[in-house]
Formats: structure tokens, sequence, C-alpha cells
């Protein structure tokens, strides 16, 4: 199979690389030689940098466009999207809000639904921006319905612009408030104002520093911004902080919630609104509890409850009186399941008036979703029939004000076959409500979750999706590994192409994600993050093991955290794998943290600035172990200018480096870089969608033998 491979990427011309000056740069830090010969291609603006640049498009647009089954790919991705989504509802005092994506639109829209029954859009990105460059990233109604607060950014830079408007005229109402990315807003009853929260002015902060400086205010509709509360606690607006802020539904209770950077600790502040109009917050929980919460007032008790990690790293519900939210005062509600992680609570009103409410326990087995019902004391009620084997993207009761909505739970559901569509439970019975508007040809495909042993001895799960066929296949493995995310079971269009066509695809619950809890994550991140690498060795290698695909047919693909994982896997066992696609790659580990967000990471990696640590990220950091003379895979970077998270300086550099280091047939393994502008880390068209992942299905086809002709 190694010369059919061979055979057919050798048809196409070879290219030379576009030439990069090597540096001879060396730093001395904490005692390590560390060299860095592609310093100069962190600034996009060296011209240097954009001629090398503007090679390397032109050498990409080369040999991506010449691949074969590049049609095929396309029509069969665009009918797998046709299919388009729906989201679980949000009931405001009789009024539905859900987004729907139908088939041939570019973006989700936003709809109301009205008690008669009668549907309208409320906010379509196409409509506001026809050429698609515009998204939609968050909204929020108002408790009584009439008025949303929404975010959109342009271009792919998350630079949300808050809005308001009024959902009886489709109107903004509101003068729109820029430095609102990454902004909770919660309204306060009587929709006449809403906590939110806001990046600092450019002028306050330090230089290159506003995205670390956020505060929460209180927003009086009408109002100029200038006349906005400050809402204030003991040590609440420290570095990089990001906040959530939440009222509760009688209007008493403020609480805010704090996360430094991404690590996976929680500060917790209460304050009480009936007591003072502006008070300021109490601590509940400090950085130094160490423990993740996400807590709310039930007005219906009037008590604080918290799902916790605390004592309980797969998470556990305590409650307590909110005047007195302190840990010593907490009564644990719910234990911590051993087996599973608890991911959200939901509490459903009963549908008549001698009926029982429920606790609605969302948890995750193995990174498949499962629902159980308790009773509001805690005891065990049953569970929630679900479709299969799949996971949740939403979960939503009525609100008080919709009582004819009352005893029942909707769902979103999705799992490897089924795109996003609607469930709703009721009186013990599951059903589907919506289902996505579209009719995707879904292949016929195996899908089993398998069990491997890691490095360590390690029980380490994978999904794995297969043709009826036998193998050995063409295969994509992909993962994340990181943040305590968790890849669970879900509709993938690049995916469901790549099976269709004969090939394999599996996704691997790595260590450094939440499949198994907070434990499992501590396990792969900081000095531990080897043991995430050595996960996707050991599963590629129990794939070939089972005869599932071999390694000239093995492929891997991962993005952001993920494109560090393929960037690490590819410099440490690169006769392991044939093909990679690395997006949107972290990659330089001893600077990533002088770059975009790069500094709010360093909980979950480490800091250059510390011995040890730098130790665990030289141990690791892929541009830094590329070496002349090895044998690497085929290597496609894929990176988007305007992404604010990952600087695409990190995949520039490591091109570079691997180009210069690529030892055997340049042709038949290439290294290129692919680039778009105006699109940046998180959501994109459906469009781009598609013409992404053609180039990618499309490299990793050619150079693990998947015939797509």
């Amino acid at each position: 199979m190694g010369d059919v491979v061979s055979a057919r990427v050798t048809e196409i011309a070879i290219d030379p690389y576009p030439e990069a000056v090597r540096l001879d740069l060396v730093e001395e830090l904490h005692g390590h030689r560390v060299a860095d010969p592609y310093r100069w291609l962190e600034d996009p603006d060296d011209n240097r940098t954009r001629a090398w640049s503007a090679a390397q498009d032109e050498l990409a647009q080369r040999r991506l466009d010449t691949l074969p089954g590049r049609e095929r790919l396309a029509a069969a991705l665009r009918d797998l999207l046709s299919a388009g989504s729906v989201s679980a509802p949000l009931w405001r005092a009789g009024r539905r809000f859900s987004t729907r994506r139908d088939p041939g639109h570019e973006h989700s829209v936003l709809y109301v639904r009205e008690p008669d029954g009668s549907e309208r859009a409320l906010i379509d990105p196409a409509r506001i921006d026809p050429d698609g460059l515009t998204t939609l990233d968050g909204w929020v109604p108002d408790l009584e319905g009439r008025q949303i607060a929404y975010q959109l950014s342009v271009g792919g830079n998350e630079m949300s612009v808050l809005h308001v408007l009024d959902v009886g005229t489709g109107e903004d109402v509101e003068t729109p408030i820029d430095r609102c990315r990454y902004s909770a807003v919660s309204w306060l009853p009587g929709g006449e104002a809403f906590y939110f929260v806001r990046m600092v002015d450019e002028s306050e902060a330090p230089a290159e520093e506003q995205a670390f400086h956020r505060r929460v205010w209180l927003h009086r509709i009408g109002t100029p911004t200038a006349q906005d509360v400050l809402v204030e606690g003991p040590a609440l607006y420290t570095d990089h902080t990001y906040y959530g802020v939440q009222v509760s539904r009688d209007g008493r209770w403020l609480l805010v919630n704090g996360t430094v950077g991404t690590a996976r600790r929680d500060s917790l502040w209460i304050a009480d609104l009936e007591a003072d109009e502006h008070p300021a917050l109490v601590p509940v929980l400090t950085q130094d509890d160490d423990v993740q919460v996400s807590a709310w007032v039930d007005h219906r008790d009037g008590l604080l409850y918290l799902r916790t990690t605390a004592d309980a790293p797969r998470w556990r519900l305590v409650v307590t009186d909110p005047r007195t939210p302190g840990r010593d005062s907490w009564r644990e509600l719910i234990a911590e399941d051993p087996g599973s992680v608890l991911n959200g609570v939901r509490r459903m009103d009963p549908a008549t008036a001698d009926g029982e409410s429920l606790l609605v326990l969302a948890r995750s087995r193995h990174a498949v979703a499962e629902l159980a019902l308790h009773a509001v004391d805690g005891t065990p009620r049953g569970t929630v029939p679900l479709p299969g084997y799949g996971s949740l993207t939403g979960l939503s009761v009525a609100d008080r004000d919709t009582p004819a909505e009352a005893g029942k739970l909707w769902i979103g559901w999705t799992d490897f076959v089924t795109p996003p569509q609607v469930h709703r439970f009721e009186a013990g019975t599951t059903v589907l409500e919506a289902a996505a508007p579209g009719a995707a040809p879904v292949p016929s495909i195996r899908s089993e979750q398998r069990e491997f042993t890691s490095t360590d001895g390690t029980t380490v799960r994978m999904f794995v999706l297969s043709p009826e066929c036998e193998g050995p296949h063409p295969m994509i493995v992909t993962g994340y590994g990181g943040f305590g995310l968790s890849r669970e079971p879900a509709y993938t269009s690049s995916a469901l192409a790549w099976v269709a066509t004969g090939g394999a695809y599996a996704v691997v619950s790595l260590r450094g994600g939440n499949e198994e809890g907070e434990q499992w994550h501590l396990a792969g991140n900081r000095g531990n993050k080897q043991n995430v690498f050595n996960d996707m060795h050991a599963a590629c290698e129990a794939l070939v093991a089972a005869g599932t695909t071999t390694p000239d047919r093995l492929a891997i693909m991962g993005g952001s955290n993920g494109g560090l994982l393929v960037g690490a896997a590819l410099t440490q066992r690169p006769e392991l794998y044939r093909a990679v696609v690395c997006s949107a790659p972290l990659l330089d580990m001893v600077r990533y943290e002088e770059f975009s967000l790069g500094r709010t990471w360093n909980d979950e990696y480490g800091t250059a600035a510390d011995p040890t640590e730098l130790q665990w990220l030289l141990s690791y950091s892929p541009y830094h172990h590329v070496e002349p003379g090895t044998v690497y895979p085929a290597v496609l970077f894929t990176v988007f200018e305007s992404d604010t998270r990952v600087d695409p300086l990190h995949a520039r550099k490591m091109c570079a480096a691997l180009q210069h280091a690529t030892a055997g047939d340049v042709g038949s393994r290439p290294v290129l870089l692919r680039r778009e502008t105006d699109v940046g880390h998180g959501a994109r068209s459906v469009s781009r969608t598609v013409a992404l992942a053609v180039d990618q299905l499309a490299f990793l086809a050619a150079h693990t033998g998947l015939e797509l002709m």
C-alpha cells in the first residue's frame, strides 16, 4: 500500500520551498540553550515575513488545487452540512427562542415563536452581513421576553459588540456597546437593566493588555455607558480574570464568578440586592480554595445551589442558605458518582399542582450523555430515556411564566450520524420534537467505543467510526486533551465524508480533557502533559495492532490545543504517522505566553519564567524538537489571520523549521501552510467550512491512499 501512496503523490511536480533565513539566535534560559532560528517570522509586518507568506500561499494553492477527489469531497460535505441544525428552546413568558440553520444558509438564525404558534426570524447574520463574515456570538432575552441582548463580531476577531433588540419590533433599542468579548449578561426583572461584563478602555490598560482586564457593570437601558455602575468586591479585579454574572429569577441575589485565565479554579462572590441597590460583593470561594463551581439561587425555595468539584473531582451538588454561603454551611444534596461526570442541573416544575418538582442531572459516562432524575431532596427518581449513544447540545425547561409548558424537558441531541435535533421528555417518555431541517445522506457506518492501554498502564477510550467493509483503512485519528474539555459523540461532516469514501475515523478521549472528571484533566496538564501525547501514540498503535489501519495509511488531525497535540506527536513519533493536519496550533511553547491570549493559558501548560516549568515545556515543544535529516510525515498547517486566540506565528515558525529539516522525498511528504483572512479561531460560515475541509481531507487522502475518484 505504501507504494501506491508514493506513486499517487509523486505524480505532482516537486516545488522548492520558499527560502527562509535561519538566524543564529540562541538564548540562555534558566541554564538551557534555546535556539530560535525563525524568530523573524513572529512579525507579520516584516517584509521578509510578507514575502515568505505569499510564497507559501502560492505553493499551498498549487499543491492543494491539484489533489484528486476535491469535487467529490466538496459535494459530500455540502450534502452533509445541508442537514442544518436546531437548538433546544429557551422560554420567556410564553415566547420560545431558539436557533436554526436551514439548508443553504451560511449561519444559524435566531427565531422567536409566539404563544399563538407564529414564528419569525429575529437575528439573521446573513441579512446583517451578506458577505458571511459576521457571526452571532451570544444572546440572552430578558425575563419578560420583550428584549434580547445579543453580541456580534466580524471577520473572526471575536471582538463582540453588544446590542439590545426589541422582540416585538425587531429593532435595536440601545446604542451598541463595544469591548464585550466573552461578556456574560444577566437581566434584572422588568427588563430595565442588566449586569454585564466589559473589557476596560484601551487607555485604562497597559499597552497590548486590554484583553486581560474586565469589569462587571450595571447598565440601565437607554442610558449612556458612562453612567454604568461598577460592581465592586474584595479581590474582584485581578489580572486576566474572566467573569460570569447571574441574577436570581426574583431579582434578589447577584452572583459573580471569576476564573483567572483558563485555570480550572473559580472564585465566587454573592450580593443581596434587596439589602442595597449597589451592594459590595461578599466572597464565597477564592482561588485559594482550588475548586470549580457553578452556582445559582432558586427562587422557589430561596436556596443557593452549587455544583462543585469540592471534595468531588467528578462534581457533586450541594445547597445552603445564600445568607450563609460559606463552605462550612454546605449540605450535600447529590453525591459524586465515581463512574460519571456531573455536567449540569435543571429544575423541572410539575405539570399539575399536586405534582413533584424534579432535578434533572446531565451526566456523561466515558463521554456519553446520560440524564438522571432526582427529587429536590436528592432522592433518585429514575432516568430520562435518550435517543442513543451521543451527547447533549442543550437542556432546557419552561420558565415560571410559561405554565402551559410545565413538566416538560427539552433535550438538544446529536451523535455521530445525527445532526443537532431536539427531543422532548414529558410524562416518562422522550419523543422527537424537531429534527434538523434538511435531509442529509448519512453513510452506513460502524460506530464503537474501544478501550486501550496507554504507556503507563492507564485505560483510555476512543470512539471509532469505520465503513462496513473490513480494514485496514486509511484513517484519521483526532483528539484534544486539554483545558478539561471533552470530545463527545457529535455529528461531524468531515468525519462522515471520510468514512463514506472508505476511510476510518477515531476520536480519542485523551487525558487532559474532562471525559473522566477533573483528575483526568490534571493527569494531562502542566508537568503531566506528556501523558496526552503518550495516549495518542498508544491509541494509534492499538488501531494498527487491531488491523483497523497501518502506519502508511494513518493520519492525525488536530486544532488549537489539538494542534499542539499533533505537532508533538509528529516530532516524537514521525515513523508512526503518514500525514498530519495541524490547524491553528500552539507550537513554540517557550514563547507562547508572549502572544495573543497566551498568558491566560499558563495554568494549563506552565510558564517559561519558572525554571521547572520551562523544563516541562522544552521537553515537548514541537518547534524545538524538529531534527534535520528526519523523515517526517506530510504536514498541512492551516491558519487564520484574524485568529485572536492562537497567533499564526506558531505555524509559520514550525513550517519553516520542518521545510528546512525534511529528509526523504519532499514531493511525496510535503510541508504546506494554508492560510485564510477574515476568519478566526471560532465560528465560520458553511462555505468556508467546506472549503477548509476539502483541502484538509484531500491532503490526507492523497497521503494515506484513500481513493476519492
